[in-house]
């Protein structure tokens, strides 16, 4: 395989050899149902997705015709494994667990997947269960008010995480009211006013054979899993002689948002402060993704990272400290974390900023360059070994980027980049508007100058 492959949705059949010999094939189903697959030579064991580009920034509000379908996404996620006309919740549960498998579900942002990962042998099984839970799901009244019960439990163990606090605070100060700044689970508010009717709404509305994506890597045959597929959900009810086209792509283009709020403390009576520092960064399809990564893995990611030996090796300011870039279809974050006690929290942030402000004005060394494109190259490999990634990869690639990059195009991609390349991304980061968060025992005071520091200044 040489470049990316592109993933046009107009194409029914794709084959090619990705790195390590892998064949990466793609069939789109008459109904609109895309499966895709890859064969990794040597495995014992598959994983397999099933997934809808439908995540918490779909949800909307009432409009006079709809019922409001906030939680929706999440409240789905639980209830399709509460059984359907054929399966208890028991028995879906068991029919993993019988045979060592695992299984699960996450609602993300932009889309839900619901995944196992099974022996070869069990594949047709995990098939089966995953197909019924997806076309038939019962959305039982009973279970309905029992999950609403757990959902708010999830909720609020996540709100005792200080962590998880920081982290939805600051999606929401850096992205504004754009829909991906909304907490994917929802809040206890929006969980407690949903109603059946609006999520099953919502699940007919997007659970229809031209949303579905199923993506498997592994020991998987390709043919073998299209025509069980096609076996199991046209026994869930499912009308596969009907022509449809996939649903489109979501924009890749980058939106304007409103302006960033610059300071948010939340007050907790806990030993550290939870901060997180950062501004808008690139949308999943930027081609300057690559740039990201090298920039991030020298900044922020690793014991070698700049943040690392700066605030922990060199101060020992903080125990945990790094960097992170997340991207969505038409907006992205750039951001910095660190645990400190609350006495050391200004401290820390300024030195965040600074070290960032002196990445954009003075760049990379050359070692440094080399050393992430070696963590990169090694980090990815490895994170390949799993079918888990690579089931993940053909998903992202189908739902989001319309392209499938295997590892030696990745790698190329990355060998690609400059140092210049990365001052100048980390020039445009710090020119961005910057937003802080804290959650611990500090007051908004403590933070002005890390605020009003200029991309460029040294902290002392």
């Amino acid at each position: 395989m040489n470049g990316a492959v592109d993933l046009p949705l107009g194409t029914a059949e794709l084959s090619f050899t990705a790195a390590g010999d892998a064949l990466v094939r793609r069939t789109i189903l008459p109904s609109g149902v895309r499966v895709l697959t890859e064969q990794v030579p040597g495995s014992r064991s598959a994983t397999i997705g099933f997934w809808v580009a439908v995540g918490s920034r779909d949800e909307r509000a009432a409009d006079g015709v709809h019922p409001a379908t906030f939680g929706s996404t999440h409240f789905l996620e639980h209830l399709l494994f509460k059984g359907t006309p054929t399966r208890t919740a028991l028995d879906i549960a068991i029919s993993f667990d019988a045979v060592g498998g695992e299984h699960n579900a996450l609602t993300a942002k932009e889309y839900t997947c619901y995944y196992a990962k099974v022996q070869d042998r069990d594949l047709p099984m995990a098939v089966e269960v995953l197909s019924d839970m997806f076309t038939s799901s019962l959305l039982d009244p009973v279970e309905f008010d029992n999950e609403r019960g757990v959902i708010l439990e999830e909720l609020s163990m996540a709100g005792d995480d200080p962590g998880d606090v920081a982290n939805e605070r600051f999606f929401e100060a850096v992205l504004g009211d754009h829909p991906l700044g909304r907490p994917i689970g929802g809040d206890p508010d929006t969980i407690n006013r949903a109603t059946r009717e609006a999520v099953h709404e919502h699940y007919l509305a997007n659970y229809r054979p031209n949303d579905l994506v199923v993506t498997a890597a592994g020991a998987v045959d390709h043919d073998e899993l299209v025509a069980a597929l096609e076996r199991a959900l046209t026994a869930g009810g499912w009308n596969l002689t009907v022509e449809a086209a996939p649903v489109e792509r979501r924009s890749r283009t980058s939106v304007e948002l409103a302006p960033a709020l610059e300071l948010t403390v939340v007050q907790r009576p806990i030993e550290q402060v939870n901060l997180l520092i950062g501004a808008r960064g690139l949308v999943a399809t930027d081609p300057r993704r690559s740039t990201m990564s090298v920039l991030n893995t020298v900044f922020g990611s690793g014991m070698s990272s700049r943040l690392f030996q700066e605030v922990r090796e060199r101060r020992g300011l903080a125990y945990s400290v790094y960097s992170f870039a997340p991207s969505y279809s038409d907006a992205g974050l750039f951001g910095m974390y660190a645990g400190c006690s609350p006495s050391k929290a200004p401290t820390v942030a300024e030195l965040m900023r600074a070290e960032l402000g002196r990445l954009a004005s003075d760049g990379i060394t050359a070692e440094e360059l080399r050393r992430a494109t070696g963590q990169l190259a090694g980090a990815s490999a490895l994170a390949l070994e799993d079918s888990d990634t690579r089931m993940s990869r053909l998903g992202r690639a189908e739902l989001t980027l319309g392209e499938f990059v295997d590892l030696d195009e990745a790698l190329r991609r990355i060998a690609r980049v400059t140092a210049e390349d990365v001052r100048v991304l980390a020039a445009d980061l710090v020119a961005q508007p910057f937003s802080l968060v804290a959650v611990g025992a500090s007051e908004e005071a403590d933070f002005a100058q890390a605020i009003d520091l200029p991309p460029t200044s040294d902290a002392a």
